[in-house]
């Protein structure tokens, strides 16, 4: 990277950061371009080069979030533990994920925010959990004859429900229980 480059992705980081702290706080709907820009020490101008709009920086927010997700995913997939404990593991670094921009005020009511984090988090983790049901069936413990599109249905019915609990006191213990419900049915008890 030349001198150039490496100060337009600084500016970026800056803005993501920013941005995650901000909807966080605040929610997706009471932060505006002028706040990210103020709170990342980049002009608005600089920020709508990088990304266009708020809704470019919610895909890039979702995206370095998901890259994270991917990144302890991978680890997990290498691990020597047995793979009910990496499938365990694996969905709660998911739903922990989510649970960082989602549980911002007024992001689950918020239709765009939503719609844009799905939209952008689905593909990477569909790639995830593509890697993890064949690494599943490789090993025996799914069974073969359930096809991935029926496993991938049944993961976004979950995460609808993980979207309509996202602000629910008790999220986590609410999606443990989901994920061990939902593996147990896919490969019986531990």
């Amino acid at each position: 990277m030349n001198k150039f480059e490496i100060r337009t992705q600084t500016k970026k980081d800056a803005i993501v950061t920013a941005a995650l702290k901000l909807f966080t706080e605040k929610g997706f709907i009471h932060v505006s371009i002028k706040d990210i820009a103020a709170e990342s020490g980049v002009s608005s101008v600089s920020l709508y080069n990088y990304f266009g709009n708020k809704e470019g920086v919610v895909r890039e927010c979702a995206n370095v979030l998901m890259q994270n997700t991917v990144r302890k995913a991978k680890e997990l997939m290498n691990q020597n533990i047995d793979y009910k404990n990496k499938i365990l593991q694996v969905l709660e670094i998911c739903s922990e994920q989510d649970y960082q921009l989602l549980s911002s005020p007024g992001a689950v009511e918020d239709q765009v925010l939503s719609g844009l984090y799905n939209e952008n988090t689905n593909r990477i983790r569909i790639e995830i959990i593509e890697e993890f049901i064949a690494l599943g069936k490789k090993e025996g413990v799914i069974d073969a004859s359930v096809s991935l599109e029926t496993i991938l249905e049944l993961l976004n019915a979950i995460g609808a429900i993980q979207s309509a609990w996202a602000r629910t006191e008790n999220y986590k213990e609410k999606m443990a229980e989901l994920n061990r419900l939902f593996l147990f049915g896919l490969i019986g008890r531990p």
